[in-house]
């Protein structure tokens, strides 16, 4: 049985990263030493589960962890330094710190390093996430040991509701654009002015204005959307601030 180990010290390990074509050794003093931090495990880079909801969960969030006392998020994985470090790259996390426990010292001293031999996969850390404050394990969120991979309690959703259960989450926004559309450029600039994240989705060879007569029934750019509703073009854009109060 998984082992909670909640009012604990994290185990003492040094990972071993590759950053800038150098070894980089991390210790978890230099980790988690006089800071907050949120872990979350899985089981590995790339796998479905861990890459469409796991790590992009953590990365929107980011923002709102750290406006509630988060100094660092950082996933941690049974895979090579080199995998990590390109998993990042294609899931554009630039809010996330990738380790590497290419060996599962970390997840074994866990208590946490699981057998994945049906699926080929050797040893591997089961599901989980904490919160880690001067080194000591404040909560831990185990997924269920039941068969398959889990994803019950590990999500981002469930730690933020820990720390912060009225936290408010970040609006979800995407804009259509067009290369060198100055209404485009406006419609990003209002948006970075209000400290927004937001998604461009720029049309071309690939997705044309057909999908944009589709999604918004508009062939004008910019369209913007703000949590599924449709705004509409820059001018919209700042009607809808003003409306804000911004």
């Amino acid at each position: 049985m998984l082992k909670n180990r909640e009012g604990e010290k994290v185990p003492s390990i040094t990972f071993k990263t590759r950053q800038n074509d150098k070894w980089v050794d991390i210790t978890t003093d230099e980790l988690f030493a006089g800071k907050t931090v949120i872990v979350f495990a899985l089981p590995g880079a790339f796998t479905p589960t861990c890459s469409s909801t796991h790590v992009p969960g953590y990365n929107e969030l980011a923002k709102v962890f750290r406006e509630n006392g988060v100094d660092e998020i950082v996933c941690v994985s049974v895979n090579d330094t080199f995998v990590m470090n390109e998993w990042k790259k294609t899931q554009a996390a630039e809010n996330i710190t990738f380790l590497p426990d290419g060996n599962g010292d970390f997840s074994a001293q866990m208590g946490m390093l699981v057998d994945k031999d049906d699926l080929g996969f050797g040893k591997r850390s089961w599901r989980y996430s904490m919160l880690v404050k001067d080194g000591v394990i404040e909560k831990m969120f185990i997924e269920p040991e039941v068969a398959g991979d889990p994803f019950e309690v590990s999500d981002a959703e469930t730690m933020l509701r820990y720390i912060n259960p009225n936290a408010a989450k970040p609006q979800m926004v995407s804009l259509f654009t067009k290369v060198g559309c100055p209404f485009c450029a406006r419609a990003k600039a209002a948006l970075k002015e209000h400290n927004i994240d937001f998604e461009e989705i720029v049309l071309g060879p690939e997705i044309t204005n057909r999908s944009l007569r589709a999604v918004a029934g508009a062939t004008t750019v910019p369209q913007v959307f703000v949590d599924g509703k449709l705004i509409g073009g820059s001018d919209a854009l700042d009607a809808y601030f003003r409306s804000l109060g911004g």
